[in-house]
C-alpha cells in the first residue's frame, strides 16, 4: 500500500486508519520519467548490446540517466543518484573511481583505468592494475610535472624496485616501493616525453630526500595520523567550552589545528574591559548607596503620615530585590562569532556528500482567522528555501485547529514552492519569504549579475501575486461554513469538521515519490500534522502540539536537531541553520549545548515603537548577560534544540582532572584539622551518591536488559542496551519511536511508507501520553501557558548549557501585535505563565538544587517568575504621588543635607548603570526609555490581572482561556496601531493617570493660594507625580486615536478643565476647615 502524497487520518484507540485522496489537483505532481530519455541532459539512453535493454544507472530507483551523465557524475560529481542519493555502483565498461575498490563483483579489466575517455581495446595485466592502485599519476594530458605528453600503446617494460632488488630487514617483500619508468604513464601506457629532466638517485642516501618513500613509511604516517585522531576524539569527549582541555592542551602542537577545517567553528567575544569594568564598579557603588538609602529611610519615619511612609518603604525594598535579581545575571555579558567557511570545510568536502546534521523544523498554528494562511505560507516557503542541503531539511506544520483552510493553503504552498525555491537558490534571494522580499524598499539589483535576473524576478512576482489571489480566495470561501461541514474534492467529509473531536491527520506534501522542483532538483520534506483530539482529554495547548511533532518527526525523519518557529516568524537569513550548526556541531564545545537561541526581530512596527514591541533591552542586554553564565532562556520561537536534550537526558558528564597534592608541609600541620577534612570528604561522598542516584532517573542504563522484541530493521545496529519497560514508561508504547530515542545522531530504519504513517498516526493519538513522562521530564514541559521558560529551565537543571547567536543579518523576523489591547493581552499571557510556574513545584526558588543549574542563572529564572508580583507594589507606589498631593503629606520628612546627598547619589548611580548598559549592549536611549515606559504600563495592568487569574486558577481551580495573539494582516501601514479596542486591562492605568493628573492640578492650585512658602514641599510631590505621568504617556497616546500629535480640541479642553478644577479647588478646598473670613480688630479710627 503506497500512501505517498495522500492524506492519512486515523485513531489507534478506535482502530481506524483511513487513506484519503485529498487533493489530486492541488498537490505537486511527480516528475514522470520519459521512456528512454535522460532526465539530466535530455539525450537518448543507450541500449546495451548484451542485454538488449536500456542502460540503468541506479539499481535502487532506476532514475533515467544516460551513460555519459552517469560517468560524468561518478568522475566529477557526488557519485550518487540525483533522486535517491544512493552511491552509483560501477557498471561493466565504465572506468573505476575512488571508492570502487570497496565494492564486490567481477572485475572489468578492459576499461578499469580509462580515466578521461576510452582508448580502444587495450588490455592490461594484473601487475599494471596493482601498480596503478598504489601509485597516483596524472589523469589528464599533463602528467603533473609540467611535461606535455602523448600516449601510445604500451608493449611492456621492466619496472624496478626502489631498493634495486636488495633485501631490507625492516621491509617485507610485498612492501617494496616501485619506481615508475619515465616513459610509463597512467594505466601502464607509454608516455613519450617531449622534454624531461631525470634526477639520479644515490642508493647510499636516504630516499626520503628525493620525495619517495616506502610502504613502511606510509604505515608510520598512518600511525601518526591515528594518534592525532585519538587526541581529537579525546578532546571531543570532554565537556565545557574548552571541550575538557585546559589551555596547555589546546596549544599542543600535536593537535592538527594547522588546518582551518580543524579549528573551532565559533568563539566568544568578551565585552571590552573599557566598557564592562566601569559598569561593574557602578553596580558595586549602587549597592553601597542602596545601603545608605535604606539606612536613612528606616531610621527616619514620618509620624503624621506613617501609613504612607511604611507603604513606600515596603515598595522600595521590593524594587531593590527585583533589581538585584535582574542586575547580577548581567555580570558576565559576552558576544559570539561564527565561522561558516570552517563549517563548510569540515562537513562539506568537495566531491563527497554533505556531512551536516539533519534538521526537523516545526511550525505551529491554531486559528487561521487570527493567524492568516498567507503569513503561514510565507514562513513555510522561507524554510523550504534555506541554504542547507535539501535532503537534510524536513518541515512539519502543526495545525492544532484541524482547519481545512490551513490544509488547502498548505497544498497551494507546496505547489508554489516548486517555483519559488529554485528561484531563491539560483539568485541567492534574501529574505526567502516572498511577501517580505517583494515589498522591501531596497535596490534589488545590488550584487545581482545574472542576465536573466530581472526577467525571472518579474515572472516570479506575477506568479506570487496569482498565488496570493488563490490563498485569498480560500480565505473568503472559509468565511461561511456549510451546514454539512467541509468536504474534500472527492466528496469525502473533512475529518476535522469537529475541532474538539477528530482523528489524527498526516499529509506528506513534498519529499516523497520523486517530487522535484521545476528545475529537476529535490525539495525538502513538507508534512502536515493535526493531532487527534477527543472530549475528556487534556491536550495541553501549544506544548502538547509540539510534543506531538517531536514524536511524528522521530518516526518519519528523526533528525538530531529541531528548530521551532511560530507561524509568523519567517527565515530572514538563509544561513541561519548553518549559524546554529557552528555551535551544535563544534567537536570541542558542541556536546553540552542543548539549544541555540536567536533573538526575536520584528517587521511592521512603527518607527517610535510606542509599546516596546521590539523588546530590545531584553534581547540585546539581558540575553547577552545570560550567555556568559549558562546560556539564554528559551523564548518560544527561533530556537534550535538538540533532540536528546528534549528527551530529558542529562548533559555529558564533565571529567574532572586529578586533584593536585602538595607534600611540602609536614603531616603534623594537618593533625588539628584532620577530623574536619574527614567529615568534609564524607559529606562530599554522600552528596555525590545522591546526585548520581538522581541522575540515574533520566540517563540511559546500559547492559541491564535487552529489548526482547527488536524493531524491524533496527536489530542489526549497535544500540545501547536499555530496559524496555523503563523506556516504554518514559516514552510511550511505540517500539519505533522508542528505538529512535536511542539514536544520538538521528536517522531512521528503512520502513515502508505505509508502516511509518501508521506508526506516526499512533504517536499523535490523544491517549498516547497517558502514564508516561511526556510533559513532565520529556519534551515541552506542561503546567504553564509559557511552556518555553519551563522547558529551558528543566534543560539547564540537567546540566546543559545554551548559546545565544546574533548573526549580522537577523535570522528570523516576525510580526508583533502593535495595537495596545493586543499587546497588553500578549503580556498578560506571559505573566500568567510566570505566575503558574511560581505556584508550581518547578519554581526555581526551590526546584533543581542538586542539578547543574548555576546560581546566577537561577537568579535570572527567579526573576522571570517573580516579576508579576511587582505589580502590587508598583500600583501602590504610582498611587502615592496623587495621595500626597491631595492630603498635603509626603513619604519623607524634611530633607537634610545628608538625605539630599544620598538621594542624588542614588539617582546618579541609576542613570550611570543605564548609560553603561546601553553602551555595551548597543541599545539606543529611545529603545531604553520605551522599555521603561511599558514596564510601568504592563506592570499596573497585565501583570496585575495575571496575578489575580493565576491565584484563581491554582488556588480556586478557575480555568482561563488561552487567547491567540492576532498576527498582522491589514493592508494599511500601522493601521492597527491606532485601533481602539476596549478591554478591562485599560482600567488600572487609566485610573492612575487620571488620579495623578487631578493630584497635580490640586497641588498647584493649593500652592497658588497658600503662598510662596508652600512651593518648596510641593516640588518633590510634583516630581513624583510627573514621573508616573511620563511613564504612562504612551498609554495616553493610545487612548487618543490615530493623530500623530495631541489633537487641538484635546489641548483646549484640557486647559479649560484644568482652569475649572483649579477654581473649584480654591473655592472648596476639602482638606481644610471652613474659613469664615478675616477677624476684624478695632483700630480706634472712626471710618465714618
Amino acid at each position: 500500500m503506497d500512501t505517498g502524497g495522500l492524506l492519512v487520518a486515523g485513531s489507534r484507540n478506535r482502530n481506524e486508519f483511513v487513506v484519503i485522496n485529498a487533493d489530486d489537483s492541488g498537490k505537486p505532481k511527480s516528475s514522470q520519467s520519459r521512456n528512454g530519455i535522460c532526465e539530466i541532459c535530455g539525450d537518448d539512453i543507450e541500449i546495451l548490446a548484451e542485454e538488449n535493454e536500456l542502460f540503468v544507472a541506479c539499481n535502487e530507483c532506476a532514475f533515467p540517466v544516460c551513460r555519459t551523465c552517469y560517468e560524468y557524475e561518478r568522475r566529477e560529481g557526488s557519485q550518487a543518484c540525483p533522486q535517491c542519493k544512493t552511491r552509483y555502483k560501477r557498471h561493466k565498461g565504465s572506468p573505476r573511481v575512488e571508492g570502487d575498490e570497496e565494492e564486490d563483483g567481477a572485475d572489468d579489466i578492459e576499461h578499469e583505468f580509462d580515466f578521461g575517455g576510452h582508448y580502444g581495446d587495450n588490455k592490461l595485466g594484473s601487475f599494471d592494475s596493482k601498480l596503478h592502485s598504489q601509485i597516483s599519476v596524472g589523469q589528464s594530458s599533463s602528467n603533473g610535472f609540467g611535461i606535455a605528453a602523448s600516449i601510445v600503446p604500451y608493449t611492456g617494460a621492466s619496472i624496478q624496485l626502489l631498493t634495486y632488488g636488495e633485501e631490507v630487514a625492516e621491509i617485507s617483500p610485498d612492501h617494496h616501493a616501485l619506481i615508475v619508468p619515465e616513459n610509463v604513464g597512467c594505466g601502464g601506457q607509454i608516455v613519450k616525453s617531449i622534454s624531461s629532466q631525470s634526477r639520479p638517485i644515490n642508493p647510499n642516501k636516504d630516499i626520503s630526500i628525493y620525495g619517495y618513500g616506502t610502504v613502511a613509511w606510509k604505515d608510520r604516517m598512518d600511525e601518526w595520523k591515528r594518534k592525532k585522531f585519538d587526541k581529537i576524539q579525546k578532546a571531543q569527549s570532554g565537556s565545557g567550552d574548552a571541550g575538557g582541555l585546559d589551555g596547555c592542551e589546546l596549544d599542543n602542537p600535536d593537535l592538527p589545528m594547522y588546518d582551518e577545517s580543524r579549528q573551532q567553528l565559533s568563539r566568544k567575544l568578551p565585552i571590552p574591559s573599557s566598557k564592562i569594568s566601569p559598569y561593574r564598579i557602578v553596580i558595586f557603588l549602587r549597592l553601597v548607596i542602596l545601603g545608605f538609602f535604606f539606612h536613612y529611610r528606616l531610621l527616619n519615619p514620618v509620624p503624621d503620615a506613617y501609613g504612607l511612609w511604611l507603604t513606600s518603604v515596603i515598595c522600595e525594598i521590593w524594587f531593590a530585590i527585583s533589581w538585584i535579581l535582574d542586575q547580577f545575571p548581567k555580570w558576565y555579558p559576552i558576544e559570539r562569532e561564527t565561522y561558516l567557511d570552517r563549517l563548510s570545510l569540515r562537513y562539506e568536502k568537495e566531491g563527497k556528500p554533505s556531512e551536516l546534521a539533519d534538521i526537523d523544523i516545526f511550525v505551529s498554528t491554531v486559528d487561521p482567522m487570527k493567524e492568516p494562511p498567507l503569513i503561514t505560507a510565507n514562513t513555510v516557503l522561507s524554510i523550504l528555501a534555506v541554504d542547507y542541503p535539501v535532503e537534510k531539511v524536513s518541515c512539519y506544520v502543526s495545525d492544532d485547529g484541524a482547519a481545512m483552510l490551513t490544509f488547502e493553503a498548505l497544498s497551494e504552498t507546496s505547489e508554489f514552492a516548486r517555483k519559488w525555491v529554485p528561484f531563491c537558490k539560483k539568485f541567492n534571494i534574501e529574505p526567502c519569504a516572498p511577501e517580505w522580499y517583494f515589498v522591501q524598499r531596497i535596490d534589488y539589483l545590488k550584487d545581482k549579475i545574472h542576465p536573466d535576473f530581472v526577467r525571472e524576478r518579474r515572472a516570479m512576482k506575477r506568479e506570487y501575486e496569482e498565488f496570493k489571489v488563490r490563498i485569498n480566495g480560500l480565505v473568503a470561501m472559509a468565511q461561511k461554513v456549510p451546514d454539512e461541514g467541509w468536504s474534500l474534492q472527492d466528496g469525502t467529509p473533512w475529518p476535522g469538521n469537529n475541532v474538539r473531536d477528530h482523528p489524527g491527520m498526516i499529509q506528506v506534501f513534498l519529499g516523497h515519490n520523486g517530487v522535484l522542483d521545476e528545475e529537476g532538483n529535490e525539495l525538502p520534506r513538507l508534512v502536515y500534522v493535526s493531532r487527534e483530539k477527543r472530549p475528556g482529554y487534556d491536550h495541553h495547548k501549544k506544548a502538547g502540539a509540539m510534543n506531538a511533532l517531536v514524536r511524528v518527526s522521530a518516526v518519519l525523519s528523526n533528525a538530531p536537531y529541531i528548530l521551532n518557529v511560530d507561524c509568523d516568524h519567517y527565515v530572514n537569513n538563509s544561513k541561519a541553520l548553518r549559524e546554529a550548526m557552528c555551535f551544535l556541531m563544534d567537536p570541542l564545545s558542541g556536546k553540552k549545548i542543548c539549544y541555540v537561541q536567536f533573538p526575536q526581530r520584528f517587521d511592521g512596527i512603527d518607527r517610535h515603537d510606542r509599546y516596546s514591541n521590539r523588546n530590545v533591552v531584553f534581547f540585546d542586554i539581558n540575553m547577552k548577560g545570560l550567555d556568559g553564565i549558562q546560556g539564554p532562556i528559551y523564548v518560544g520561537t527561533g530556537c534550535i534544540f538538540r533532540r536528546q536534550a528534549l528527551y530529558g537526558y542529562d548533559a555529558p558528564a564533565k571529567e574532572k582532572p586529578p586533584g593536585k597534592t602538595c607534600n611540602c608541609w609536614p603531616k603534623w600541620c594537618f593533625l588539628c584539622c584532620g577530623s574536619k577534612r574527614k567529615n568534609r570528604k564524607a559529606t562530599q561522598k554522600q552528596d555525590k551518591k545522591k546526585k548520581t542516584k538522581q541522575r540515574e532517573a533520566s540517563t540511559q542504563v546500559h547492559a541491564l536488559e535487552t529489548i526482547k522484541e527488536e524493531v524491524r530493521g533496527v536489530g542489526s545496529e549497535k544500540l545501547p542496551l536499555v530496559p524496555r519497560e523503563k523506556l516504554e514508561k518514559k516514552f510511550g508504547q511505540s517500539p519505533v519511536f522508542v528505538a529512535s530515542t536511542l539514536r544520538e545522531n538521528g536517522g531512521i530504519a528503512k520502513f515502508d511508507l505505509s508502516d511509518c504513517l501508521n506508526e506516526a498516526v499512533h504517536v499523535i493519538s490523544c491517549g498516547y501520553e497517558d502514564k508516561t513522562e511526556w510533559g513532565k521530564e520529556v519534551g515541552w514541559i506542561y503546567g504553564s501557558v509559557t511552556e518555553d521558560i519551563l522547558t529551558g529551565f528543566k534543560m539547564h537543571c540537567h546540566g546543559w548549557r545554551s548559546v545565544y547567536c546574533i548573526p549580522k543579518r537577523p535570522a528570523f523576523k516576525g510580526s508583533a501585535p502593535i495595537n495596545l489591547s493586543d499587546r497588553l493581552h500578549q503580556v498578560l499571557r506571559w505573566a500568567l505563565g510566570s505566575v503558574e510556574i511560581f505556584l508550581s513545584k518547578h519554581c526555581p526558588i526551590w526546584y533543581g538544587y542538586r542539578g547543574g543549574l548555576k546560581w546566577l542563572e537561577r537568579f535570572s529564572y527567579i526573576n522571570s517568575v517573580v516579576y508579576p508580583w511587582t505589580s502590587i507594589p508598583l500600583v501602590a507606589y504610582c498611587s502615592l504621588p496623587a495621595i500626597c498631593l491631595l492630603t498635603e503629606k509626603f513619604i519623607v520628612p524634611e530633607i537634610s543635607i545628608y538625605a539630599s546627598i544620598v538621594f542624588m547619589a542614588l539617582f546618579v548611580s541609576i542613570a550611570a548603570t543605564c548609560i553603561l548598559e546601553m553602551q555595551w549592549g548597543g541599545v539606543g536611549i529611545d529603545d531604553w526609555w520605551r522599555n521603561e515606559q511599558f514596564w510601568v504600563i504592563g506592570g499596573v495592568s497585565s501583570h496585575l490581572f495575571a496575578l489575580v487569574q493565576g491565584l484563581l486558577k491554582v488556588l480556586g481551580g478557575v480555568e482561563t482561556n488561552f487567547t491567540v495573539t492576532s498576527k498582522g494582516g491589514d493592508d494599511g501601514e500601522f493601521s492597527e496601531l491606532y485601533m481602539f479596542k476596549w478591554t478591562s486591562l485599560l482600567i488600572p492605568p487609566m485610573t492612575l493617570l487620571i488620579l495623578n493628573i487631578i493630584g497635580v492640578v490640586a497641588g498647584i492650585s493649593n500652592a497658588i493660594t497658600s503662598g510662596y512658602q508652600s512651593w518648596g514641599p510641593l516640588f518633590g510631590k510634583l516630581f513624583f507625580a510627573c514621573w508616573v505621568i511620563l511613564h504612562l504617556y504612551p498609554f495616553l497616546k493610545g487612548m487618543m486615536g490615530k493623530q500623530d500629535r495631541v489633537p487641538t480640541i484635546v489641548v483646549v479642553w484640557s486647559i479649560l478643565l484644568a482652569s475649572i478644577c483649579s477654581l473649584l479647588w480654591v473655592r472648596v478646598n476639602p482638606f481644610l476647615g471652613k474659613y469664615d473670613g478675616p477677624v476684624l480688630e478695632v483700630c480706634g479710627l472712626d471710618c465714618q
